[in-house]
């Protein structure tokens, strides 16, 4: 088989993550694994697998003729097969369905948030679908969304994956005491809830025993990480919380931490779980989306109410006072990432399903 990945930025964020995985993952598996992005590159493209042929669209607008004529080219030399567009990059690849029918087209849905959306917001992805060859959802409850308001005749979901894929320059060293370390891996935005994270590692204390909270993802620089630094301020925080922005070595940086910390809101299916997991660390997750199925509460970390800053700093605080439990969880985890979200077990079944 022969397929491209389509995305619309190499940002550090989930449904980037999963696309670069899902890149390299098959370039060991299938005749040719291609990457194509639309509109903006980043950190990520330096995970890419060189075994991955590669195309950056440049994209600047909803309907950029060039770049729609320079992706089919891509497609044509490269003989692709099927078009795997995640997120937001089904438009383009619907444009390109249309202009080159042979072509099938498989959309990947990362938005946990969807089903709350107004269906008028997602009217142009209902069109869409009727193109779509089949879709990819990344908990139950999109799968069950799209079998409703989507029109493609094979809806399936699938766990997400992780990998390291083994090109991290290693190069990020964290602040701090090396085993006082909490970490949140997490872009700056609205519903990864930063500002209840902070509220709560300022209510255990725990920066005048040493410890240190890393804030590793995208600062767009904007009045969400304006008011997450004001925040830092305001508790006097600012020698115990470092923000990072986005980094390529996280599996570096999630070595050199002892606790991970997920506070989101709402999520589709959290890759940074799986990362932590990977990583071995204890971990203190948000029961939102597909946490919970990655997280058995009491046995491979901790879940708390995101709306709960006295809920997560009581987790915390219980974690940092006890070396022997995080080593527990960590161990945890790792075994049970290991088990369910497999690349194997993943790829096999999504080669399957688009046969």
């Amino acid at each position: 088989m022969r397929i491209l990945q389509l995305i619309d930025s190499l940002d550090a964020g989930g449904a980037e993550r999963m696309a670069v995985n899902y890149a390299n993952a098959l370039s060991e598996t299938i005749a040719l694994s291609a990457m194509v992005v639309t509109r903006k590159e980043g950190v990520l493209k330096n995970e890419l697998s060189d075994k991955v042929p590669y195309l950056f669209l440049q994209r600047k607008k909803t309907i950029d003729v060039q770049s729609i004529k320079a992706l089919l080219q891509f497609v044509k030399k490269h003989q692709i097969e099927w078009i795997h567009a995640h997120g937001s990059s089904f438009f383009i690849a619907s444009l390109l369905k249309i202009l080159y029918p042979k072509i099938k087209l498989v959309w990947h849905d990362h938005n946990g948030n969807r089903v709350k959306i107004k269906m008028r917001e997602n009217t142009l992805l209902a069109i869409c679908s009727y193109l779509f060859n089949a879709v990819i959802t990344v908990n139950r409850e999109l799968q069950t969304w799209a079998e409703k308001n989507l029109h493609s005749k094979k809806i399936a979901y699938l766990p997400n994956f992780t990998r390291n894929n083994g090109k991290e320059e290693k190069a990020t060293i964290l602040q701090g005491n090396p085993e006082k370390r909490i970490v949140c891996l997490a872009n700056l935005r609205h519903p990864k809830n930063h500002v209840t994270l902070i509220a709560a590692f300022h209510a255990t204390k725990l920066a005048a025993e040493g410890w240190t909270l890393h804030l590793v993802g995208k600062d767009n620089f904007d009045d969400y990480s304006g008011k997450v630094k004001e925040i830092i301020r305001q508790y006097g925080l600012t020698d115990s919380v470092f923000i990072l922005d986005s980094k390529s070595d996280v599996y570096h940086i999630l070595s050199q931490a002892s606790i991970g910390v997920l506070s989101s809101t709402y999520e589709g299916f959290p890759v940074t779980l799986l990362e932590y997991g990977l990583s071995k660390l204890a971990v203190v997750a948000s029961n939102v989306g597909y946490c919970p199925e990655v997280i058995t509460d009491s046995e491979d970390g901790f879940l708390f109410n995101p709306l709960n800053a006295e809920q997560l700093s009581g987790k915390l605080l219980v974690l940092a006072k006890n070396e022997a439990l995080r080593e527990k969880f960590g161990d945890s985890l790792y075994k049970s990432v290991g088990e369910k979200f497999s690349q194997q077990s993943v790829i096999a079944t999504y080669l399957n399903l688009i046969n």
